[in-house]
């Protein structure tokens, strides 16, 4: 199967195509150099000469801060929303299938009953989310062979990540805040490339959640059990939302994910997120086990 990877150079687009190439797919792996998806051109011509049989779209505006800028918010509706939908154009024209990676964020976080797969009520809370959605509605407007994935709190080798920021963070301090009533499960990309190869290789269209098993936390349990792992001595303190301070983007408290579609569908769920730490601070060169 020839499948088209976009974002290869981001974290999820990096282990998607290398898990690929090991089931021996002919991978095309594309950054903006290769094919700019905010120029719809340039897009046709690409799919043109590289007709796939699959596309597995991980590229997308990721820095949620810097999109809540006045000057940004064109530039991150022209990669979530516009970009995807001339993707799913070409798509369509080729009969190609498409997996989309979406976000928690597309929900409000409202409750503290996890999101189910299927749920339509969408409310997001900044334009990261929103932008995504759009995107979102572009794959399922225009295709009938299609995934949309929504995953939370990535961490992969080939990027920045929560993981880094606090390794990085606790070299240079005793103690540090994190927040405690944000709530959600980490994904590792590598675990995460697993399940979506799977999904590229079946039929089973639909949208799914996807996030490590081993339940919810708050960042400031990930932060906590991050130290742990990693033999560092460093503090944790809880601090809420509020008391942390105000973010250019808001942040949904409820990013709890229901991923029993995957089980009913018959795909396999990700490994435990400490489990998945665990190997990713190996590969990183970190922990003391």
């Amino acid at each position: 199967m020839k499948v088209m990877v976009t974002g290869v150079k981001g974290q999820l687009g990096y282990d998607v195509a290398n898990e690929l190439a090991k089931r021996g797919h002919k991978v095309i792996g594309t950054d903006i150099r290769d094919m700019d998806i905010t120029d719809e051109e340039n897009v046709k011509t690409f799919f043109a000469a590289n007709i796939p049989d699959a596309v597995i779209h991980c590229a997308a505006w990721t820095a949620v801060d810097a999109a809540e800028d006045e000057e940004n918010i064109g530039k991150v509706r022209a990669v979530n929303a516009l970009g995807t939908r001339y993707i799913a154009s070409e798509c369509k024209k080729y009969g190609c299938k498409m997996i989309y990676i979406s976000t928690d964020y597309v929900f409000d976080g409202s409750g503290d009953k996890p999101w189910e797969a299927d749920c339509k009520d969408f409310r997001p809370l900044n334009v990261y989310g929103q932008t995504k959605l759009e995107g979102e509605f572009a794959v399922a407007e225009t295709l009938d062979r299609f995934f949309i994935v929504r995953i939370a709190w990535v961490f992969g080798k080939n990027g920045g990540n929560f993981i880094k920021t606090m390794l990085n963070l606790g070299k240079k301090n005793e103690s540090l805040r994190v927040v405690c009533d944000q709530i959600g499960t980490p994904t590792y990309t590598y675990d995460l490339a697993v399940l979506l190869s799977d999904m590229a290789e079946s039929e089973k269209y639909g949208y799914y959640h996807a996030t490590n098993e081993g339940g919810y936390i708050s960042w400031y349990d990930f932060a906590k059990e991050i130290f742990r792992m990693s033999g560092y001595g460093t503090e944790v303190f809880p601090v809420t939302t509020e008391e942390y301070g105000k973010t250019k983007a808001m942040r949904p408290l409820n990013s709890r994910l229901d991923k029993s579609k995957l089980k009913e569908k018959g795909f396999s769920p990700l490994p435990d997120w400490r489990d998945a730490l665990d190997r990713y601070l190996k590969e990183i060169n970190y922990g003391t086990n």
